[in-house]
C-alpha cells in the first residue's frame, strides 16, 4: 500500500504532468471555445461549446466548406473590457484561459465557414439570388431558414495564402462581406486560423459532429 506522504511528494508532480499535457493539447491537438452570437446558427447556437480541431491549421489542409475559429484579422470586434475587480477571480480566468479552458481574452476569435479559398471566384447573386463559386451557382444547405445568400452584391476573387469567410446566419453576421475597406479587403489570412470546428461538445442536447459542407464539390 502506498503511503499518505509518498502520495503528496507525487501529486506536485502529477499536477506539472497534467499541465504540460493540457498545453501539449491546446498548442498542437484540440482547443475549445465558446459561441456568443448567433453568426453561425443554426449550424452552432449561441452558448454552444466547440472542439477546434488545430491539426487542419499547422498541416495548411482548412478547406473549402469548413466551419473555422480564426483571431480577430482586423478589428472586426470591439475591444473586451473585463470590469472585474475581484483578484481571485482574475487569476482564475488567468489559470483557464492558460490550460485552454477559455480563450485569451487579449486575442479574439470568431467563427464562420469558409466559403471560398485562395483562386476562388465568389461572386453574389446571380439571377436566381444564390452564390456562385468559380462560375458554378450553388445551393447552401447550412443557411439559417428564412435567410438569403446574401442581402449584398459582391464579387471578389480570394488571394493565396486567404480566405472568405461568412456566417451561417447570413443576416446576423457580419463576415467578410461587411470588412472589405479593411487592410485584408475582408479576407481572413490563414495565418489567423486556429483551426476547424469539428464537434459541438456542450450543452448535451446540442452534442454533434460538424462536417465539411463543400458545396461545390459535392
Amino acid at each position: 500500500m502506498r503511503k499518505k506522504g509518498s502520495l503528496l511528494k507525487e501529486l506536485p508532480i502529477l499536477v506539472v504532468v497534467a499541465l504540460v499535457v493540457s498545453l501539449f493539447i491546446k498548442t498542437f491537438l484540440v482547443q475549445f471555445f465558446y459561441i456568443p452570437s448567433g453568426s453561425m446558427e443554426n449550424t452552432l447556437q449561441i452558448k454552444d461549446r466547440v472542439a477546434v480541431n488545430k491539426v487542419p491549421f499547422i498541416s495548411n489542409t482548412i478547406k473549402r466548406g469548413d466551419v473555422v475559429v480564426f483571431r480577430d484579422p482586423n478589428n472586426w470586434l470591439p475591444e473586451i473590457i473585463d470590469y472585474s475587480t475581484n483578484k481571485y477571480v482574475a487569476k482564475a480566468k488567468s489559470a483557464l484561459v492558460t490550460v485552454g479552458v477559455l480563450p485569451n481574452p487579449a486575442k479574439q476569435y470568431l467563427v464562420k465557414r469558409v466559403i471560398g479559398v485562395g483562386g476562388d471566384r465568389v461572386v453574389c447573386c446571380t439571377k436566381d439570388g444564390k452564390l456562385s463559386i468559380n462560375g458554378v451557382e450553388v445551393t447552401e444547405p447550412y443557411i439559417f431558414a428564412g435567410n438569403k445568400p446574401s442581402e449584398m452584391n459582391f464579387d471578389v476573387t480570394v488571394p493565396k495564402g486567404k480566405l472568405w469567410v461568412m456566417g451561417d446566419h447570413r443576416g446576423a453576421s457580419a463576415d467578410s462581406r461587411y470588412h472589405q475597406e479593411d487592410i485584408n479587403k475582408g479576407f481572413v489570412p490563414e495565418s489567423k486560423v486556429s483551426g476547424r470546428v469539428v464537434g459541438v461538445i456542450w450543452p448535451f442536447k446540442h452534442i454533434t459532429y460538424v462536417p465539411r459542407v463543400d458545396v461545390l464539390n459535392k
